[in-house]
């Protein structure tokens, strides 16, 4: 799953950090006018028409300055939801489950990161490739009119008769085998009966457990014909990833993955998520090192034969966001989208390996 927020699994909120979200108030562009320089002579000033760039840093700046709030043009589509939430799916009795199935209670995070050995790095491997593989053909499911429920019960078949376990099974009380997270939905999503549109964007979330390890993906689709706005999200998003992993490598600072991040979203005004992260990945769901998608002095440095996931979130407007009633489902405040990708990667002496790329 995704980020954790250093409790839950995307992410869990990060109360430790003393992060506050951005203070908003409205930004009041003045239009510009003439004005007389001396008597009989006037001079003019011309207002020159922003680029689509030059706003989106504008109103980044106004964001990081607390001067501004989420500009109500992002707002385009009804507000997302809830539907109807069908009872999880059962699971053959032979598939090996992960430990915290039959527990209520959210897992702690581990404090010691995931580290293999030649034959861990292989079982790595292999679960990351289902969990890929499975992501691919959940991605050809995304079109109008098709319920998250439907990709839901698509994804924990494919998974299941792979011999594996989805991960988000039962974690912490998740219904469900995948999450959905459509449009303004940050992380989490529940799949249900809400059927997806012409303009939605879904970000699908897969993990599998196989033979004892876990495989975390995700990637932001495009459900029919997406306005441009949404797509640049979309496509920001997924090369914030890849700048972040092309730094990885052995002895390399984790505060260089959100330094990357951060530089790359700010340049077309997007807001970074500070509430969810990315986290070790292996025998256990989420552990140590927690991965920031933001400029931070995180210590420590990468190490060859770790395993951990990056999953960065970018969103149009305000970070600021809610959490529904079920717990899980985070939305942002003012409706704007949000985007996500993620990749596991392993470590080495002279890079980063993407396990999770098909």
């Amino acid at each position: 799953m995704a980020s954790v927020l250093l409790s839950s699994f995307v992410g869990d909120p990060l109360a430790a950090t003393s992060i506050q979200p951005f203070s908003t108030v409205r930004l009041k562009l003045a239009s510009q006018r003439g004005f007389e320089c001396k008597p009989n002579r006037l001079l003019v000033v011309s207002k020159r028409r922003l680029s689509g760039l030059e706003e989106a840093m504008l109103i980044n700046r106004a964001i990081e300055q607390g001067k501004v709030e989420n500009p109500g043009k992002l707002r385009k589509r009804p507000p997302l939801r809830p539907g109807k939430v069908r009872p999880r799916l059962p699971v053959p009795d032979h598939i090996i489950r992960p430990p915290y199935v039959n527990s209520s209670s959210l897992p702690e995070l581990a404090n010691e990161p995931q580290m293999h050995d030649a034959e861990g790095i292989e079982c790595m491997r292999a679960s990351c490739q289902l969990a890929a593989r499975v992501l691919e053909y959940a991605g050809t499911l995304v079109k109008p009119s098709v319920t998250t429920d439907e990709i839901d019960k698509a994804v924990h078949k494919m998974i299941i008769d792979a011999g594996a376990y989805p991960s988000p099974l039962g974690y912490g009380g998740f219904p469900k085998s995948v999450c959905t997270s459509v449009n303004e939905c940050l992380c989490h999503g529940i799949p249900d009966s809400r059927q997806l549109q012409h303009g939605d964007i879904i970000n699908i979330d897969v993990t599998v457990y196989l033979n004892g390890y876990h495989g975390d993906t995700s990637r932001t689709f495009l459900c029919g014909d997406v306005d441009e706005e949404a797509k640049r999200l979309v496509k920001v998003t997924e090369e914030c990833l890849y700048r972040a992993i092309s730094v990885c490598k052995a002895g390399v600072g984790f505060k260089q993955v959100g330094k990357k991040i951060n530089e790359h979203a700010a340049k077309y005004g997007y807001s970074v998520d500070r509430r969810f992260v990315g986290h070790g990945v292996g025998k256990i769901f989420h552990s140590e090192p927690v991965i920031f998608h933001f400029r931070n002095d995180k210590p420590g440095c990468m190490v060859a034969g770790q395993t951990f996931t990056i999953e960065p979130i970018l969103i149009m407007g305000s970070t600021d966001c809610i959490v529904w009633k079920d717990n899980w489902t985070t939305v942002t405040v003012d409706g704007s989208l949000a985007a996500q990708f993620e990749h596991t990667i392993l470590i080495t002496e002279i890079g980063a390996e993407i396990l999770t790329k098909c």
